[in-house]
């Protein structure tokens, strides 16, 4: 008797695992709908700033697969199609065609939720004014690319994440003039140690680009309209306005259908992406993980992991074996020629887990001092006392610098020590590190207080 997946969300989570299914199980074995609610599956959200900016020309670019694809794999693909129930009891779903303006139920013996994560937009006055806009989906980003191509003006981005600081190097490049707003003391408040941060915001003005600390942004003020952003007398012109305030995890549907959320806010699920219901997984931005370094459930919006997590869900529900072992956070990005990247945890964030724990830091060049490329980079290195292990690390550099983040997320995922990492038979030539790579430096420092 053929049984049917039915995947609510078509991007990364929901697409991985279905393709992982498919590969396992036969369309006579196993039916698979995917219901979609945008106009869109299997897609880059990374990339959407980046088509913004004009360097990626055509959105259809960032896409993996298109609908067409997947039905020729025997997935249903069906987008505009918004699921707004789940019956347990049932097995049912209820779906919104969104173009036809029906409602219709399907039944399901396998159910992945991979609903992703929404963008937080709190209840700021103004925030319907035409001219406000998010950059979650390819349709924003297609509107938004479609306003720079059209004109140039003001922006003001609120908010100093990755989001922020990623559509504020959009517009820049699109020469438009660019502020970004941020409530903390420094942009990427969660992801870098103050001075680190600094630098990144050092960076970004001095190319151009206007950074506002310290400032919660309540009002967006204009007719019919935006004209300008903040209540007081300190508001900023603008003739658009983009919302990077970061994401949450998108749950209601799991939550009316009463499937448990775990303390994170996330849809609880085991190691093998199954929830607390029968039949029921879930992956992605709307489900927890494991945290390797702290043992804790975390809920972070990376489509590395969402891609991940859907695999081990799709392999399971195939009738493999597979289990999702954790995430680290290792996250990279970059404004301009300015890279940052962070894996593990923060100095601050170590010593709140309880660990003892010790910072190195290392400042030289991307390169041999003497290349002509040579920029500076900045590493530190987190360690516990005494062990030695390593538990995070965070750099800000030129161009090359980023990328190193993957040699500490490696060592961390092999429960490596600073002791081990500072003698790594790490790759040399001048132009590209010094005969002592940063890392080693930063490692060899942080062991000096660990054992100090």
């Amino acid at each position: 008797m053929t049984e049917r997946l039915v995947v609510v969300g078509g991007d990364a989570a929901g697409m991985s695992a279905a393709s992982q299914a498919r590969r396992r199980r036969g369309p006579n074995d196993l039916e698979i709908i995917a219901f979609e609610r945008s106009s869109w599956v299997s897609y880059s959200a990374c990339g959407e700033p980046y088509h913004v900016a004009g360097y990626v020309d055509r959105l259809e670019s960032l896409v993996a697969r298109t609908p067409q694809q997947f039905r020729a794999m025997d997935i249903d693909v069906r987008t505009r199609h918004e699921v707004t129930e789940i019956d347990l009891d049932r097995r049912i779903v209820v779906v919104r065609d969104i173009d036809a303006d029906r409602d219709f139920s399907t039944g399901f013996d396998e159910l992945l939720i991979a609903t992703g994560a929404r963008a937080i937009r709190p209840g700021l006055t103004g925030r319907d004014l035409e001219g406000v806009h998010e950059l979650r989906t390819l349709d924003d980003a297609a509107r938004l690319r479609q306003i720079v191509d059209a004109t140039e003006g003001r922006v003001v981005v609120v908010g100093g994440g990755y989001i922020g600081l990623e559509a504020a190097e959009a517009f820049h490049a699109q020469g438009w003039q660019v502020t970004v707003v941020t409530s903390g003391d420094r942009v990427l408040d969660r992801t870098l140690h103050s001075d680190l941060g600094q630098k990144v915001i050092d960076a970004m003005r001095r190319i151009g680009i206007e950074v506002v600390l310290n400032t919660r942004v309540e009002c967006i003020n204009g007719t019919d309209r935006v004209e300008s952003v903040g209540c007081s007398d300190a508001t900023h012109p603008a003739d658009l306005v983009v919302l990077g305030l970061g994401s949450s995890p998108e749950v209601d549907l799991a939550a009316r259908a009463g499937i448990q959320l775990g303390e994170t806010g996330a849809i609880a699920v085991d190691e093998r992406q199954r929830t607390r219901s029968p039949g029921v997984w879930a992956a992605g931005d709307c489900a927890e993980a494991l945290h390797r370094v702290t043992g804790k459930q975390v809920n972070i919006h990376l489509g590395t992991i969402a891609n991940k997590a859907g695999r081990v869900a799709g392999i399971n529900i195939g009738g493999e074996d597979a289990v999702f072992p954790g995430v680290l956070g290792t996250a990279i990005t970059k404004v301009l020629d300015v890279e940052i990247a962070a894996t593990g945890l923060r100095l601050a964030d170590a010593k709140a887990e309880g660990f003892d724990a010790v910072e190195g830091r290392a400042t030289g060049t991307t390169t041999a001092g003497y290349y002509p490329t040579a920029s500076e980079i900045t590493i530190a290195t987190v360690a516990e006392r005494r062990t030695g292990r390593i538990l995070g690390a965070q750099i800000v550099g030129g161009p090359g610098a980023a990328k190193r983040i993957d040699v500490f997320a490696t060592a961390i995922w092999s429960n490596m020590t600073v002791q081990d990492l500072a003698w790594v038979d790490l790759a040399y030539a001048p132009p590209f590190s010094g005969v002592w790579d940063l890392i080693h430096i930063s490692a060899r420092n942080a062991a000096r207080l660990a054992v100090a």
